[in-house]
């Protein structure tokens, strides 16, 4: 898929200081949007400041915190981790404060960075549903998947979509600026976390886009 360019003007990143948010930023700044870098401890990433970005403290799992960081933005990007917090009570308390959060500040447009092993294999399993997979790595993997259930039955006002990578997401390959976009059936192995960037950025708006569903994204 060729890049889209965006419209949006404002955007805040959600788990910005990660490896994967750290890409989104800069591939937004790259189109010229303005962004708004949403990191648990600033302290930490003072290198995200510059030009067209602001950084900003903020607990994802407070709605409120949630809704004073995203108010006065077109959209918002969720690429969270926290290893400090098991996954299924991290990921569905950071998705209920950003569904509540989000409708306090207006904003109606999230799109969320999924985990490969919840894309199907056959019509409603899971990669984590296979009995081989790994039992500590199911956990982690229902964490994001109840997420996706809490998204699908947020109200209809938040235009939200998932974007899940591949299992190999290289981080250190440039990006080629295609992809290929599926449904949330498994699509392909690989991605470079650079066009992963540029998914991302793709579905902030205009015909890229995709509403209220999880899609697979792959080279």
């Amino acid at each position: 898929m060729n890049r889209t360019p965006a419209t949006t003007t404002d955007l805040v990143v959600f788990g910005a200081g990660g490896q994967v948010g750290r890409a989104v930023v800069a591939e937004a700044r790259r189109r010229g949007l303005t962004v708004t870098a949403a990191v648990r401890s600033p302290e930490r990433h003072p290198d995200l400041a510059g030009p067209g970005i602001t950084l900003a403290p903020c607990d994802i799992t407070d709605p409120a915190a949630v809704a004073t960081t995203a108010r006065g933005h077109a959209a918002a990007v969720s690429t969270v981790y926290t290893p400090d917090v098991p996954s299924g009570d991290f990921y569905p308390a950071a998705t209920r404060a950003l569904i509540a959060g989000l409708a306090t500040a207006g904003v109606r447009r999230l799109v969320h960075v999924g985990i490969a092993t919840t894309l199907e294999t056959a019509p409603g399993v899971a990669v984590h549903d296979d009995p081989a997979f790994p039992e500590a790595h199911r956990a982690f993997s229902l964490g994001h998947a109840a997420a996706l259930d809490l998204l699908r039955d947020s109200p209809a006002t938040l235009d939200w979509v998932v974007v899940t990578p591949p299992l190999d997401l290289d981080r250190t390959a440039p990006g080629t600026g295609h992809y290929r976009v599926g449904g949330p059936q498994v699509l392909g192995e690989r991605i470079t976390q650079a066009d992963l960037a540029t998914a991302v950025t793709d579905q902030l708006t205009g015909p890229a886009a995709r509403h209220r569903e999880q899609i697979a994204v792959a080279e």
